[in-house]
Order: structure tokens, then sequence, then C-alpha cells
């Protein structure tokens, strides 16, 4: 499938010279959705995934019915003060300034194999944080799988020597 045709290119937003990949559109098209949710589905059996791993907030939304398709679980990587029990942090470096992400502590056990989804690929930073919340607890980081990726951003280089899966690329 052509998931080009379902996302929306939002010219100047959030800020000028910016060309936003709306992925709303695809998300509202049930065949289009699923088709790229099942893609993922396909590119993880066979690496015995035993859990789901996605950030805030677009990362839920593509990384559960993932989860629900492979029938194992979700674990949410949110911002610091978003996670009611104790966690794990890392700082990871955004444009202009720094930002942290959590994990419970409790979410990956050693030895777990983890898929990492997400919507967008862009500098790498938000996973890069994602994966080293993983390995921290001792999860092993099978796969990683975006919607879409923005090759001109080298946001691949910060996952070098990890296998990725990206359904569409500008």
């Amino acid at each position: 499938m052509d998931y080009k045709q379902h996302i929306a290119i939002v010219e100047d937003w959030p800020k000028e010279g910016i060309r936003f990949k709306d992925i709303t559109p695809l998300m509202d098209n049930g065949k289009a959705f699923k088709s790229a949710v099942d893609e993922i589905v396909e590119y993880s059996k066979d690496k015995e995934i035993d859990i789901v791993v996605g950030p805030e907030a677009r990362g839920f939304i593509v990384g559960c019915p993932v989860s629900y398709a492979l029938e194992i679980g979700f674990a949410p990587v949110r911002k610091e003060g978003k996670l009611p029990r104790e966690t794990i942090k890392v700082d990871y470096g955004l444009e202009y300034g720094k930002d942290v992400l959590t994990i419970h502590k409790d979410a990956i056990k050693p030895g777990q194999r983890v898929l990492i989804v997400d919507d967008l690929l862009a500098t790498g930073g938000t996973i890069e944080a994602t994966v080293n919340l993983v390995e921290q607890l001792g999860g092993v980081v099978a796969g990683c799988a975006f919607l879409v990726e923005l090759t001109y951003l080298d946001g691949r280089d910060k996952l070098e020597g990890y296998d990725v899966l990206t359904l569409m690329q500008y």
C-alpha cells in the first residue's frame, strides 16, 4: 500500500520552514491504518518479541495495536513525572535544550526481546533515549519500527547496529 497517500503535509507547522507530516489521515482510514499495523506485526513475527515499547504519545497510537495483534504487553515511555510508580530516566538532547524520558523500573525484565514502535524517526533522539532505557533494564532491542522516516535528518545513524523498519520515507 502507498501509505504516503494517507499523510497530510502541513506547511510551516509548527513553525515556518517545517513541512509537518500529519499521520491522522492514515489513522482515520481504517484499512490503511490496519495495513500499516499489520506490516509492523509481520516485520516483528520472526524476532521473538516479548514486549512492545513506545514513547508518548504517538508511539502509543502505533505500538498498542501492534502489541494487541502480537498478544504481548506494551510498556509506555513517558516524560518525567507522568508515570505513577518507580521509574528510571534518561536525559536526551532536543534541538534547543534537553528533556527527560522515563519508564517503569519493572516494565522490562532482563533478557526480554523488545520491539520499539513510534510514528516518526526524525533526528533519532527520542528513540535513542528509548533504546537506552530498555537496555538499562536489561532488555534486548530486537527491532525498531516507524510509520515515517525523515531521511534528511539522519536519525537512522543513531540506531546503527539495530534492525529498523520504516513504512515510508521523506
